[in-house]
């Protein structure tokens, strides 16, 4: 069964930083593990992905505030989350894409940035 445990959302003050983990349990031979988001009345959209091999690709709009990073090993994503703007509230869902192809996501965390 896969599982996937996120945490780090909640609220913050704009200009503050939060950052995001999943742990995927239950899923192998995962290539991709990233991050997306879905504000209200919104489409969900990427917003950093990163690969077994480290490679990285960022939503335009998060480029030089955002970071993600990965531990292989523990099969868990981060995502640095600096400078935040009240555009980036949204629900972050974690996503996980496997070799053979399979897409898994997480249930979501909210994240408010507001004063």
């Amino acid at each position: 069964q896969v599982q996937f445990v996120e945490s780090g959302g909640g609220l913050v003050q704009p200009g503050g930083s939060l950052r995001l983990s999943c742990a995927a349990s239950g899923v192998f031979s995962i290539d991709a593990m990233g991050w997306y988001r879905q504000a209200p009345g919104k489409q969900r959209e990427l917003v950093a992905r990163i690969t077994s091999g480290g490679s990285t690709n960022y939503g335009d709009s998060v480029k030089g505030r955002f970071t993600i990073s990965r531990d292989n090993f523990k099969n868990t994503v981060y995502l640095q989350m600096n400078s935040l703007k009240p555009e980036d509230t949204a629900v972050y869902y974690c996503n996980a894409v496997t070799s053979p192809y399979a897409d898994y996501w997480g249930q979501g965390t909210q994240v408010t940035v507001s004063s």
